[in-house]
């Protein structure tokens, strides 16, 4: 076990500093790396600090908390498909990104478009709040879930069909498409102190979650379960995965992906298995983002296509072994 996270974090970190080296400029690795902690004059400490360094923050923030809630959330729900965007908080986050690129607020102020997806998931956590109640059960969070998440996607179609030029239209369908590239140090300061709190809260329920995989009979027979946890893993998701949609766009599979790649090495134990994903979603995305600069490095290739690309063929692996009755 102990062995498992230090060559998920030997990896992230590896993966964080090749991030920081990847790049169109083609830069020498020992002078960007002084650059970067020694500053001075000149473009380059200008590159390794405004450019370079926000995107790989980002990168590992954004992947390590998908991949957190993906595995509480599949805990808590126990259900091998779910994924952070099951409660609809991603899906409101990008409706509100996408409102705000719509009416050109996106193009007045910096930050309109990542405050504006701000503002979206809030609303989808006060919806969400409302429809499953304060005693909603499982079922009932998973259908107000879906059901908003339904509403979310409706309403970013229906701003696409009233989109006034071809343009407009453009730039949503490339932001939803998820990317880190053109990321500034607001938009780290912006998304990290929700996604540490976030972090903080679903991290604080994984002694729950363990007793949870016992039933939620002998859970709360233990004292633990109930809505108390349902609130707080609710209220962790949406801290997280929220600024995550708002500073990436909408990037999917990578919550689904590696929980389940990294079950088997941690027994299936909750409480293990929440900070190996985050640091198995933090090297996912990171690596996924320096591949995308490097497949096509004169196209603007995607990162949510490519982690998409990437998971879309273990969520069939998931439906086809669920369907024949085996063990996920």
């Amino acid at each position: 076990m102990k062995g498992l996270f230090l060559a998920l974090s030997a990896m992230a970190a590896a993966l964080f500093a090749a991030s920081l080296l990847t790049g169109p400029a083609g830069l020498p690795p020992a002078e960007s790396l002084r650059a970067l902690a020694l500053g001075g004059e000149g473009p380059l400490p200008i590159v390794m600090r405004e450019i370079r360094l926000p995107r790989a923050i980002l990168g590992a923030a954004v992947g390590a908390g998908l991949g957190l809630t993906g595995a509480a959330l599949q805990g808590y729900l126990r259900n091998p498909l779910a994924e952070p965007g099951l409660i609809g908080v991603s899906g409101m986050a990008a409706l509100g990104a996408v409102i705000a690129i719509h009416t050109g607020l996106s193009a007045a102020a910096a930050l309109a478009l990542p405050l504006a997806a701000l503002a979206g998931a809030a609303g989808g956590v006060a919806l969400l709040t409302a429809l499953a109640g304060p005693r909603g059960g499982s079922v009932t969070l998973i259908l107000a879930g879906v059901a908003i998440s339904a509403l979310a996607g409706a309403g970013t179609s229906l701003v696409l069909n009233l989109s006034p030029n071809p343009y407009a239209a453009s730039e949503i369908v490339f932001w939803l498409m998820g990317s880190l590239a053109d990321r500034s140090m607001l938009h780290v300061w912006l998304a990290l102190p929700p996604m540490g709190l976030g972090a903080i809260l679903v991290l604080s329920a994984r002694r729950a979650l363990d007793a949870l995989t016992l039933g939620e009979a002998a859970a709360q027979a233990l004292g633990v379960g109930g809505p108390p946890l349902r609130w707080r893993l609710i209220a962790g998701t949406a801290l997280i995965v929220g600024p995550a949609t708002a500073v990436a766009g909408a990037i999917g599979f990578v919550g689904l992906v590696v929980p389940h790649v990294l079950r088997p090495f941690v027994g299936a134990r909750p409480s293990a298995l929440l900070p190996a994903s985050a640091l198995g979603g933090a090297a996912l995305l990171l690596a996924s983002d320096i591949a995308v600069r490097l497949i096509v490095p004169d196209r603007d290739l995607k990162l949510g296509v490519l982690t998409a690309i990437v998971g879309a063929p273990l969520f069939l692996h998931l439906i086809w072994k669920t369907r024949s009755g085996g063990r996920v």
